[in-house]
């Protein structure tokens, strides 16, 4: 098994049982050694279970169980402080419903020699998604412009759920004043990565629709992300 500096997958889930026992079977056949974290929030459909019976398996995966759902953002977060304690040099953020495959992983390691945080794009040099409807596809790009243009930021997808962070990013960054959500979450960290100097990296990926579960946009996750842009533009989130 090929040796890398300690990298740890953060993997929130939340009604996932489709596709998490797949997803993680698919890095496993990297041939690399990746330590991935299951944080769950008590998922009704027995996702919980199956991440637990794989944390007794290998001892590679570690499962943290939470009571009730509280969103995406505090599950990374949870899933980031973790990770520090244990010592990880590298921590990625990764869907577990099929969104990210696998085969991009190796290529965000080799990056990482050159940034200090690499960011899956699917806006770079193209469009690269599957199986979305022009009406989302649409709305995901203008987001992106919005971001691009308002914070402003020089990155092609600000909203994306696949990246790589050194430790050091997330050791400067104070992880208790982030309390955004969803896309605002992606937005607000790659906000605070920039504005404190660090290197970003985007590389091309392809965005594959869920093949499980069901889509977690909410209205209130999108006017969130559109007041959290007008606080980056003024200085409020650095």
């Amino acid at each position: 098994m090929k040796s890398i500096p300690k990298t740890m997958i953060i993997m929130p889930t939340y009604n996932e049982k489709e596709t998490l026992e797949k997803t993680i079977s698919e890095i496993q056949n990297l041939g690399i050694k990746f330590y991935i974290t299951i944080v769950d929030d008590n998922s009704p459909d027995g996702t919980g279970e199956i991440a637990k019976r794989l944390s007794e398996e290998y001892p590679e995966i570690h499962y943290i169980h939470r009571e009730k759902k509280e969103g995406l953002g505090t599950a990374y977060i949870t899933g980031f402080k973790y990770a520090l304690a244990q010592n990880a040099d590298y921590i990625i953020e990764m869907d577990a419903d099929g969104s990210h495959h696998p085969k991009y992983l190796p290529v965000m390691l080799e990056k990482m020699q050159e940034a200090d945080l690499v960011l899956g794009s699917r806006y770079l040099r193209g469009v690269r998604v599957d199986n979305w409807s022009f009406r989302r596809l649409l709305f995901s790009k203008m987001a992106n412009l919005y971001v691009q243009f308002i914070a402003p930021l020089p990155i092609e997808d600000s909203t994306s759920g696949l990246r790589c962070f050194k430790r050091e990013v997330l050791e400067a960054i104070n992880l208790d004043k982030v309390h955004s959500d969803g896309y605002s979450f992606q937005i607000e960290l790659t906000a605070r990565t920039y504005r404190k100097g660090f290197k970003i990296v985007e590389i091309p990926i392809t965005f594959y629709e869920r093949s499980g579960g069901y889509s977690k946009m909410s209205n209130k996750i999108v006017v969130e992300a559109f007041w959290l842009v007008i606080k980056i533009r003024l200085g409020l989130i650095k």
